[in-house]
């Protein structure tokens, strides 16, 4: 593990940053005739509904559970409250609850990923911790609400100001303009409880210079937690953990 300021990888592959690239691989993820129904990770069986981010395609999610302690051996203990942003199958989420924490919220603009995220708590016991709900980001969560861990494996990909998504499918790859980056960033440590923490995981498939001039423009800072570099087929990519703090 290292810590430290964020800072800039070495100058990745313009084609790995390529928001059509990625949306490419999106519609090849959520349409492929052999895309499985259940898929395998970490040692347990898990349910995958249509138009859901399918981990198997991605290395993400494993990497998210690595990063959190949560490795196929080893489920680092953790209490208290969560919240994932963005679970797809749920697959963190419920791994958190499975690990300790007694009170798990597991949040998606996708309504599909959060019939799947419901499904996957039931299947794994735990769905008396999990709550699985439709939000953007927090508007869908009661305003007084806070969490010890706030966490997000996010789009990281830069789309274009404007890009008009074909399906909230792509939503998982790529954000436009970082909007969702921009208001994660502003407004993320006002969910969180009072010594608890908030953690991105991003790549450098994302841009790491533009991540911090938002991070400049709404008052926070980006400290490197972990980070690690993962074959991605025919490239290298840079992937890591990152906590908001404020300035």
């Amino acid at each position: 593990m290292q810590t430290g300021i964020l800072t800039a990888p070495a100058v990745a592959d313009a084609e790995i940053r390529s928001y059509e690239r990625s949306l490419a691989r999106s519609s090849m993820s959520r349409t492929r005739g052999d895309r499985p129904h259940e898929f395998e990770l970490r040692g347990r069986t898990w349910d995958l509904l249509d138009d859901v981010f399918a981990p198997m395609y991605s290395p993400s999610t494993a990497i998210a559970l690595d990063f959190l302690g949560w490795t196929e051996k080893v489920l680092t203990p953790r209490s208290g409250s969560m919240l994932e942003i963005g679970c797809g199958t749920g697959v963190i989420a419920v791994t958190g609850a499975l690990a300790g924490c007694e009170r798990v919220v597991a949040s998606d603009i996708n309504r599909h990923a959060v019939a799947n995220a419901a499904l996957n708590a039931a299947r794994h016991g735990v769905a008396g911790r999990v709550t699985a709900m439709q939000s953007d980001l927090f508007d869908g969560l009661d305003p007084e609400e806070r969490f010890e861990l706030v966490f997000w494996s996010s789009n990281y990909v830069l789309a274009p100001s404007g890009h008009v998504y074909d399906s909230v499918h792509d939503r998982a790859y790529v954000d436009a303009g970082y909007a969702a980056h921009r208001r994660f960033l502003a407004t993320a440590r006002d969910r969180v409880a009072p010594g608890g923490s908030v953690l991105l995981h991003f790549s450098d498939r994302g841009d790491v210079a533009a991540l911090g001039a938002i991070a400049d423009d709404t008052g926070c800072e980006l400290r490197t937690l972990d980070s690690r570099r993962i074959q991605e087929g025919e490239h290298l990519v840079e992937h890591m953990l990152l906590e908001i703090v404020p300035v």
